[in-house]
């Protein structure tokens, strides 16, 4: 439903009064919209009318809200058949339309899980990014930190495997793990799959907080196989009961295994910063800050309520959610949260005991890292004016974009563009371009292959441009970024190339201006004192550390793949038979054609050329020399 009135000669208002006349008392969203489309404020209501409708009444509002309500030229709702429907449509609508108004996490895929693949020997493994790796998925933890100490633990007790896939494939020995008693070597048939399956589901158990009923049944286990006169059975079900004993001593909170967050939040201003303290099985998990984008809201209640609302609508949530205030609508929460995780949670302030001491602790750790954030800002902000001023901008940049090429002597060229913005790196925006067609080493088509495939959209079909254009290079570089832009007639860019001093010293860095229209090229050495020139560092050494990582995977997977892959004759069982039997790559380009063709299905000429390949030589000059 929408509703519009445009008033005489200008810009449309919005006759609110009579847009709620038509709207129904269901459950709901709403959304207000903007002249120009942008969205401005999205808003659950358990009765839509009745909630739209306080916006247009007589009752004096915070400034904040009369600036959007000022702003409105139409509103669309969407009916929904309960209020639990309602909540998690509105944080859908937050995290895709991004409104003006809203509290709003900042997108973060960084949250680190433990992964259990589904193999038919699975592998337990720290995992971030999107979850597209078939395995269940324990978490998330608030750092890496927990995760390690997880896997740790883990191993100690179930000795799963945690070895990648090629490496476990290849292996025809036990590796370090297994002697170390970590690791049960299903690479090499030490242990049947029974066992292994076993041990998988109990290490599920432990991880999903079941340890009562885990230790119950390797109890019940280790006697049944005493009565049997196993011994040896029942001797390493004690071990395991021992160690999860000592384990569940060291890590009970409040004399029982407990599986709650608690949450702070500490305000300046409009800057925000909610502090997350997990507890899973008993065991501190740690504490994890998050800065959510307030838009100008000043209520901390208000900032907690958005991140409570959107972080567990993406996360599971605990049993108990202990909070450092009250905020609105938590029955509705607790029912949202109970349907989603299909078992009662619950959410808490004014506790007491251990948990309000919990509650203190993240209340000062959420001061402190908001006044390591302000400071931070502060640091980004004085940097960014003194870029302004040293290459003479009209105002600080918003939108700062690097290039930089990676290669090995030619070898999988990669192109990185990092963006920066007021606030920092923008790491959802990072794009890499694997060149091709291009001679090898030649990093000035390189460059200019990359800036063409940046701007050519652009140019064509418009979008976003940044204010400064850094190139990590000299003259040259500088002068194909020149050409694209020129060739595509992009203008307003200021173009800025960071050549490296003497010995590569940070801070001897030159930057190199080019001629625009009415002002020379000129050359800037800064100093390293000059807070804009490290803020050029910054963007500079992301860009070349996001170049690196994407050429050395481009690479490695060039030499795991193409080299067997390329060669006449071999398919893919050949190239698995060579590298099971040789250990994988490395063992293969060791040995001599004779012992290559020792492996089955591989004859004395396909040995020949695959030693060639693998040397760079001539097929008929391969011979010589391979004992």
């Amino acid at each position: 439903m929408t509703g519009t009135t445009k008033a005489r000669g200008a810009r449309p208002t919005f006759d609110g009064k009579a847009f709620v006349a038509g709207l129904s008392t269901a459950p709901g969203v709403y959304r207000m919209i903007a002249a120009d489309d942008a969205v401005l404020y999205v808003g659950k209501a358990a009765d839509l009318r009745k909630r739209v409708a306080s916006y247009f009444n007589a009752t004096p509002k915070a400034t904040r809200t009369m600036a959007m309500i000022a702003q409105i030229a139409r509103m669309e709702v969407t009916v929904t058949r309960t209020e639990a429907e309602a909540l998690l449509l509105e944080n859908q609508l937050i995290k895709s339309l991004k409104p003006r108004y809203n509290v709003s996490l900042r997108d973060d895929k960084s949250y680190p899980y433990v992964l259990v693949t589904r193999d038919t020997w699975p592998r337990i493994a720290v995992h971030r990014g999107p979850r597209n790796v078939p395995g269940r998925y324990f978490g998330p933890y608030p750092g890496v930190t927990a995760v390690r100490e997880t896997l740790n633990l883990m191993q100690k007790l179930f000795k799963l495997r945690n070895c990648e896939d090629s490496v476990f494939r290849n292996r025809s020995r036990p590796c370090l793990q297994h002697q170390i008693g970590r690791c049960t070597a299903p690479c090499v048939g030490l242990v049947s799959e029974r066992e292994y399956a076993d041990a998988v589901r109990r290490a599920s158990m432990f991880l999903e907080g079941r340890s009562d009923a885990l230790t119950d049944e390797v109890t019940r286990d280790m006697e049944a196989a005493a009565e049997r006169l196993d011994f040896e059975e029942a001797a390493r079900l004690r071990d395991l009961l021992g160690n999860m004993r000592g384990m569940q001593a060291r890590q009970y909170v409040d004399g029982k295994v407990a599986e709650l967050d608690v949450l702070a939040c500490a305000m300046r201003g409009s800057h925000a910063c909610v502090l997350l303290l997990s507890f899973r099985d008993g065991r501190n998990l740690g504490t994890r800050a998050f800065h959510p984008r307030t838009n100008g809201s000043e209520d901390p209640a208000e900032v907690l309520a958005a991140f409570v609302s959107q972080h567990y609508a993406e996360q599971a949530p605990p049993r108990e959610i202990v909070l450092d205030r009250a905020i609105e609508d938590v029955a509705l929460l607790e029912q949202a949260f109970s349907e989603a995780a299909g078992r009662r949670v619950q959410l808490k302030c004014n506790v007491r005991g251990d948990r309000a001491r919990y509650v203190d602790l993240a209340r000062r750790n959420a001061e402190i890292a908001l006044a390591s954030e302000l400071g931070s800002q502060a640091a980004q902000q004085a940097r960014a004016e003194s870029l302004r001023d040293m290459l003479g901008l009209a105002e600080p940049a918003q939108r700062i974009e690097c290039f930089d090429i990676s290669h090995t002597m030619g070898e999988a060229t990669v192109a990185s563009c990092v963006v920066f913005d007021a606030q920092g790196p923008v790491r959802s925006q990072y794009r890499r371009y694997n060149i091709a067609g291009i001679e090898p080493g030649d990093d000035y088509a390189a460059m200019h292959q990359a800036l063409t495939r940046r701007f050519r959209k652009v140019a064509e079909e418009g979008g976003v441009m940044p204010d400064v254009l850094l190139i990590d290079g000299g003259a040259g570089q500088v002068a194909q970024a020149r050409a694209v832009l020129d060739g595509y007639g992009i203008t307003g860019i200021c173009l800025v190339g960071v050549a490296k001093g003497e010995a590569r010293k940070p801070g001897d860095e030159t930057l190199l201006l080019p001629a625009t229209d009415g002002q020379p090229a000129r050359e800037l050495k800064p100093g390293a004192a000059s807070p804009g020139l490290q803020l050029v560092q910054q963007v500079r050494d992301e860009a070349h550390r996001f170049a690196i990582t994407g050429h050395r995977g481009r690479r490695q997977k060039a030499r795991n793949t193409s080299r067997l892959e390329d060669i006449p004759g071999i398919g893919p069982r050949r190239r698995a038979s060579l590298l099971k039997h040789f250990g994988g790559l490395g063992g293969l380009k060791a040995a001599g054609a004779e012992q290559i063709a020792q492996v089955e299905g591989v004859n004395a000429a396909l040995a020949q050329r695959i030693y060639a390949t693998l040397h760079g030589l001539d097929a008929g000059a391969s011979g010589a020399g391979q004992d």
